[in-house]
């Protein structure tokens, strides 16, 4: 059986986690573990970002989406990860519905009227509200929590980094682990006996 599992990284592409992401998917291909990732990037290059009007919140829907459907979902931090702030320039909370909002991929249109008739208070079991003023981070983060998935972290990086999380993964530095290890050549490699415990397969 196939294991669906959600990767959260930072997809900037000069100083984001690109290489983490590519050793995962490089591994989750081969023919003894059979793994089924959905990346941040996917989503955003799919069917719901085509959509000329996708806003922000139409993204996080997503993102709960295939959170919701993944038994684990791996974290990515690296240096960088706990200033990016994509996706938490919603105004609705503040501003109410006559608000602004910039189209996801629309920038050079400028911004149109929030797209958003009624709002609500999710419950316990919902997921976390797409109309937020949460980071894209930030907010696959609290889906994973709230719906109480297997949280995997790993640091872009040879050592444990515990100064790279985010305010929001506080509690979490002693289960974060570095993602890089060497091998007997002195070869940087992909840490993959954390992983495979991780997903269950050791």
């Amino acid at each position: 059986m196939r294991k669906k599992v959600y990767i959260s990284a930072d997809y900037a592409p000069n100083d984001g986690d690109q290489s983490v992401i590519d050793e995962l998917h490089k591994w989750g291909n081969d023919n003894l573990h059979k793994v089924d990732y959905c990346d941040t990037a996917e989503v955003v290059s799919g069917s719901v970002s085509n959509n000329s009007d996708c806003r922000a919140c139409d993204l996080k829907s997503e993102f709960n989406n295939q959170i919701n459907v993944s038994s684990v979902v791996i974290f990515i931090i690296g240096d960088k990860t706990a200033s990016r702030v994509a996706g938490s320039t919603c105004r609705r909370l503040y501003d109410g519905e006559n608000c602004s909002c910039t189209p996801y991929k629309q920038n050079a249109n400028g911004s149109t009227r929030c797209k958003v008739h009624e709002t609500f208070e999710p419950g316990p079991d919902d997921n976390v509200g797409s109309i937020n003023c949460y980071s894209y981070l930030e907010h696959e983060f609290k889906q994973a929590q709230k719906k109480k998935k297997n949280i995997v972290i790993v640091y872009n990086s040879l050592y444990k980094q515990p100064s790279w999380l985010p305010s929001y993964m506080k509690g979490y530095e002693n289960d974060a682990q570095p993602f890089w290890t060497k091998n007997a050549l002195g070869n940087r490699v992909g840490n993959y006996a954390f992983i495979k415990q991780a997903l269950g397969y050791e």
